[in-house]
């Protein structure tokens, strides 16, 4: 089964270029830690700290902003040093969470080299995944991941698409007794998988779900997201741009004023700020393979959230200017 894909935007409408003087972080990613010049100003300061959400199962704390790999890591090794400065901004953020797959190409082996490359392993919070059919195969590319991520300890090992669950949560069970795996969780791409996802969630002994979740796919907020909560099962939030048509239809028009001051200023940090003010997300993983889009991201994850009718009110900003 192929997943549907977690892509940054193909359209890079005017929106997306807004954000403060991102330009000089590139450059100075590897050395230093990051600021953003004030407008009309001299004077640098450093980016206000990113938001954490609790792990139900262990009490850590999280960024609530992370990096997803689909596409945009599956590259050769020629292909890292334009990615390397993209993953040391991620780490001198702050951020941690790094979501990959075996199924991903060539993902797994570009986030391993970079980590090496950077000294980031012990920053970092790696999720990947199982996708295979039997208990052999499945310890098999599950190992491959290890070797790949240059780890010996993967953070969360998560039984993509339902694939096989019961053998391969059982595996999991005892790679997490044997210190292999620190959390263990499950996935799937498709709301009509929900179901199923709640009925492990129901069963215990699961940390994580990851699951599409933004404004264009919103299923997941009607019974899984408040189950999840309930039972202290940790969120992924895959997706929360649904994919980049939603640029193209924002095309250039404005952010609303009244996000703006709230410190939102552009729509892809108003579509994550929606997807993060739900309580039940304890982290978003939006890919992309630009340092400008990550810096864009990650400041989502600072200041303001959404709750309650401010959050219903961008729900209806964003459905009217996404055409919905």
């Amino acid at each position: 089964m192929t997943p549907a894909p977690n892509l940054e935007p193909e359209a890079l409408p005017c929106t997306r270029r807004q954000l403060l003087g991102w330009a000089a972080v590139a450059a100075g990613a590897l050395t230093g830690p990051l600021v953003a010049p004030s407008p009309g100003r001299a004077s640098v300061s450093a980016p206000a700290e990113l938001l954490r959400r609790p792990v139900p199962s262990t009490g850590e704390t999280l960024p609530i902003v992370g990096l997803g790999t689909y596409r945009v890591l599956d590259v050769d090794e020629g292909g890292l040093d334009e990615l390397q400065p993209v993953l040391a901004a991620f780490v001198a953020a702050g951020a941690t969470v790094v979501d990959t797959s075996p199924m991903y190409g060539r993902a797994e082996g570009a986030l391993g080299a970079l980590a090496e490359r950077l000294g980031a392993r012990a920053k970092l919070f790696l999720a990947t995944k199982v996708w295979t059919e039997g208990r052999e195969a499945g310890i098999r590319q599950m190992e491959e991941s290890l070797r790949l991520l240059r780890a010996d300890t993967i953070d969360l090992m998560q039984v993509h698409n339902l694939l096989d669950v019961d053998q391969h949560l059982a595996t999991l069970a005892e790679w997490k007794r044997a210190g292999r795996v620190r959390l263990v969780g499950i996935t799937h791409y498709t709301a009509s998988f929900h179901g199923a996802l709640a009925e492990r969630i129901e069963r215990g002994g699961l940390d994580f779900v990851q699951v599409n979740y933004s404004i264009g796919e919103r299923e997941a907020e009607r019974e899984l997201l408040p189950l999840a909560l309930r039972r202290g099962v940790a969120v992924l939030a895959n997706r929360p741009f649904a994919g980049g048509a939603a640029f193209r239809r924002l095309g250039n028009s404005p952010v609303p004023g009244w996000l703006v001051e709230r410190g939102v200023e552009t729509w892809a940090q108003a579509m994550l700020k929606w997807t993060l003010g739900n309580p039940a997300v304890t982290c978003a993983i939006p890919a992309t393979s630009k340092v400008g889009h990550l810096q864009e991201n990650l400041a989502a994850g600072r200041g303001w959230l959404p709750t309650g009718e401010e959050r219903d009110r961008l729900a209806s900003e964003l459905e009217r200017a996404l055409g919905m």
